[in-house]
Order: C-alpha cells, then sequence, then structure tokens
C-alpha cells in the first residue's frame, strides 16, 4: 500500500529547506570537494557515480540512508556518513526519516565543511541537502540528480510545490534519460527549472572487461538474459509464456534482485517456467561480461510503472547489454525503444508484445540474428560507454554557470 505523508508533513519538509540569500556567483575549482547526498548508500550506482567524478575531486563525503543491515564503511575510498535504515519504495515514510534529520541537521556541520560542490540524489535527499547548505556550505553549487520520477509526484500537487520551492535552490539538475526533462520536468517547472545536464546509465570504461570478439553460436536455443532490479510482473509473465511457446527454444536467464513487493509470487513463477532460470544475486565489477556474452539478447523492458517512469527512463541493462553484444529487446514506444530506433539497433516489438514476440522469434534464423548483432556492434562504442566526456562537461557547465 502506498503511504502518502499529510499535507502537513510535506509543508514543514518545505518550510525547514526555505533559503536565505545566498552569495551572488561562485565557481567549481579544477579539483572538487563534493558532499553526496544520497537515498541509499547500499545501491551500487552511488559507487559508480563517483568512480565517474573521481578524475575530478579532491575530497568527497558521501551522507546517506541504507536499506541493508549496515552501510559500507567507505565508498570509493571515501568517508561514509550513515543515517540510518529506511524502506525501498516508500518515498512517504523516506520523507519522515528526512524530517528527522532536518530537526537534528547541526549534527553534519562537520561533514560539510570545505565543501565546494553538493550533489543530492533524488527529492528527499534534496530537501536535506538544501538545510546542510544553507547552515554550512553556502558557497557550494548544489545539484538535484534527478533519476526517477516517483508516482507520487504525479500524483500529488503539495509534493511538486515542495519540488518546485527546492528547485530554487538549485544550481543544475542531472538527469539519465531526456524523457525526465522533457515530460515531467520541464511541463510542470517550466522556466524555473535549473539547467540540466544529461548523464545517462553507461558503462564506465573501468567496468568494461575487454573479452575480444565473443562469437555466440546461433540458436535455437536462443537465450534471454534479463538482468538487475526484476520489478516487472509483465515481463515475467511475457517471458514465461514465451518459453512455453517455444519449449526448449528459448531459455530465459535472470540474475539480480527481484523486488517481492512488486512480484510477490516471483519464485513461484519461475519454479513454474522449467525453460526460466533465476540464477541468484551477481557482483557487477565481475559478472557482467560473463552474464552478457552467454546470451542473445537482453530484455530491456518494463512496465513497472507502464505511461510513466518506465516510459521514459533509460535503464542500465541497455548499455550494459549493448557493450557486450548481447541485442535488446525493446518495447518501440517507449524511450528505450526510441533510443535504439536512432541508433538502428536492436529489437523493437510493439502491442500486443506477445503476439510481437512470437512473430518474431517465429521468423529468426541464423541470417537474421547476424544482422541485428553486427546493428549492435555498429553503435559507436562511447554510446554504450563512457569515455569520461560526461563528467568533464558536467563539471565544465557547472564551473561556468553564475549567479547574479
Amino acid at each position: 500500500m502506498l503511504y502518502i505523508p499529510k499535507a502537513a508533513t510535506i509543508r514543514r519538509v518545505a518550510r525547514f529547506t526555505q533559503m536565505a540569500a545566498l552569495p551572488p556567483s561562485y565557481a567549481i575549482p579544477a579539483h572538487t570537494h563534493l558532499v553526496y547526498f544520497v537515498h541509499d548508500l547500499n545501491d551500487p550506482a552511488v559507487a559508480r557515480r563517483l568512480a565517474m567524478l573521481r578524475p575530478h575531486l579532491a575530497a568527497a563525503v558521501i551522507i546517506g540512508f541504507r536499506r541493508a543491515e549496515a552501510a559500507p564503511a567507505q565508498l570509493a575510498g571515501w568517508k561514509v556518513v550513515d543515517l540510518g535504515r529506511t524502506a525501498d519504495g516508500r518515498l512517504g515514510r523516506r520523507a519522515l526519516s528526512v524530517l528527522h534529520r532536518l530537526v537534528t541537521i547541526s549534527s553534519l556541520a562537520p561533514h560539510m565543511r570545505g565543501a565546494t560542490l553538493i550533489i543530492a540524489r533524488q527529492l528527499e535527499m534534496l530537501a536535506l541537502a538544501t538545510a546542510a547548505r544553507r547552515g554550512y556550505a553556502r558557497h557550494a553549487a548544489l545539484v538535484y540528480e534527478c533519476l526517477d520520477i516517483h508516482r507520487m509526484m504525479l500524483k500529488s500537487r503539495v509534493m511538486r510545490r515542495v519540488e518546485a520551492g527546492l528547485l530554487r535552490q538549485v544550481d543544475r539538475v542531472i538527469v539519465s534519460a531526456p524523457a525526465f526533462a522533457d515530460a515531467y520536468l520541464r511541463p510542470v517547472h517550466g522556466a524555473a527549472l535549473p539547467p540540466v545536464s544529461l548523464i545517462e546509465n553507461k558503462m564506465l570504461r573501468g567496468e568494461l572487461r575487454e573479452p575480444g570478439v565473443v562469437i555466440r553460436p546461433a540458436g535455437p536455443p536462443w537465450r534471454i538474459g534479463w538482468y538487475g532490479v526484476l520489478r516487472c510482473r509483465r515481463s515475467l509473465l511475457l517471458l514465461a509464456e514465451l518459453t512455453r511457446a517455444f519449449p526448449g527454444q528459448i531459455i530465459v536467464e535472470l540474475r539480480g534482485r527481484p523486488a517481492l513487493t512488486a512480484i510477490p509470487d516471483f519464485h513461484e513463477l519461475i519454479a513454474e517456467a522449467p525453460h526460466m532460470r533465476f540464477l541468484g544475486a551477481y557482483d557487477r565489477s565481475t559478472d557482467l561480461a560473463g552474464m552478457y556474452n552467454a546470451v542473445h539478447f537482453s530484455w530491456a523492458v518494463d512496465f513497472y510503472e507502464a505511461g510513466q517512469n518506465s516510459a521514459w527512463l533509460l535503464p542500465n541493462r541497455l548499455y550494459e547489454g549493448g557493450a557486450h553484444g548481447a541485442v535488446p529487446l525493446a518495447d518501440a514506444t517507449v524511450a528505450t525503444g526510441q533510443w535504439l530506433a536512432r541508433h538502428d539497433a536492436g529489437i523493437l516489438l510493439h502491442e500486443p508484445l506477445a503476439a510481437s514476440l512470437t512473430q518474431f522469434f517465429n521468423q529468426l534464423d541464423a541470417t537474421g540474428y547476424a544482422a541485428a548483432s553486427h546493428a549492435i556492434a555498429a553503435v559507436a562504442p562511447a554510446c554504450w560507454v563512457d569515455d569520461g566526456m560526461d563528467a568533464q562537461q558536467f563539471i565544465a557547465a557547472l564551473g561556468s554557470r553564475h549567479r547574479g
């Protein structure tokens, strides 16, 4: 059940984040002291963002909540400040945790010392970051990292007003997909929206192992890999039905973290589909190449928040699969499919998806697969893998912006 905080609680958060006047200008030094406010210290994407920014950082402190029993002692070699445990998927309850920290904001003062850049990952952390900046790092640039549009933002006018108030204090917004800005932020906030930097969920150069050209023998059996956070029930049902329609000819491998709040019968559905296998968690730093090199296709479809966040995002698995030569299967009508269409790559599916999948695999042969594989190989590597330019352009954009 979705927890929605009372309007009075939301207003209290807003009051705590009202900002006093900021300095008339700022500049980002060549080597930056970062304070990074994150909603989940256990999220591997946090360490990846730090690794991306590392060439431009002299120091960093990571302040945040955790979803697991314990927080990491360090991230990317830098100090972690653990604010306590919160629950996944419950923005309202996380807001209450932030409110508690706002009341005791002075405890963060020692960790803000020397900050020149503050990044807040997700909206509730932006509330905390604005208050900490006001009190203890008034000359620091403030960046909002907007990586999802929570469904509550689309339902609650009060939450959008809170977001608007916080955005007035922000110097730049990071989005991981253009549609987050084009379909939500710009229509909602208009000219009040700060400048936006697009930093896609590409693989980092240091994550990519260089195995050489991987020759996948053509199927059948054709192998599909679905990796990451497994939260889309419709995807699971579609893939299970596909394996039943092509018994022994299609094998689906799943790895990662199943979201049992979204698919409570995940393990039962896997057990009922003899050609689907859940292989458990994986280590992103060591396992990606082996996972993707073992499959012909990567599943890049998501209906978890259909028509909203799921239609706008560009998932990690898009870039991971492409970088390793696995052909993405995607919905043609959403941002992922549109990205692939612009690059003349991938398999673009149309509704009804079950029929589209059946038609594709009925017609698939070695020649068709070779053509799809060559199209993936023809995409410029920088489209899948960060070549270092994203961070460089982001820091340069911050350094060139001045308040007046």
